[in-house]
């Protein structure tokens, strides 16, 4: 069963300085405390206490990866041809290590695996579905959606 943050120890507080961190990560303690009506000092342990409690993993900056060139995001349903646990840590290794993978989710229905890939343009993807993953011994089945619009993208999660 799924927990709420209300029954994993978040108060309104805890909500409140999540919200602004994931839409405002670079915000200086002082300003957060002044968002959230809290003083600094509680607030910055608060904040080191959500680190520490594994709610807030990370802090990194967000790239524009059309300003950065990758005009292409596609997705690869990726279906293998056996499921041995050594050949699906192999493949998974693989996929890991490009750079193009930005997110690896194993799914369930038609595929395995489904990536999330930026390349810069069309030639690139045909040379990652060509030259990458196509000779990676284990596949069965591949399939790419080119993505034509992105209607929503959103690193920040409901609290």
């Amino acid at each position: 069963m799924i927990k709420s943050s209300v029954e994993i120890g978040l108060d309104e507080t805890d909500r409140k300085i999540l919200k602004v961190l994931q839409l405002e990560g670079r915000i200086s303690n002082s300003d957060l405390a002044k968002k959230i009506h809290l003083s600094a000092p509680a607030t910055h342990s608060r904040v080191k206490q959500l680190e520490q409690a594994g709610y807030i993993r990370d802090y990194v900056a967000l790239l524009d990866r059309h300003v950065m060139g990758y005009d292409n995001l596609c997705f690869v349903g990726v279906s293998l041809e056996l499921h041995k646990h050594e050949q699906i840590q192999a493949i998974l290794e693989t996929i890991m290590s490009w750079p193009e993978v930005l997110e690896c989710h194993h799914v369930t229905g038609e595929y395995d695996y489904l990536l999330k890939v930026a390349v810069k343009n069309t030639r690139a993807l045909e040379q990652f579905i060509t030259q990458k993953m196509t000779p990676l011994e284990g596949i069965a089945k591949l399939q790419t959606s080119l993505v034509l619009k992105e209607v929503k993208a959103t690193t920040a999660i409901k609290v």
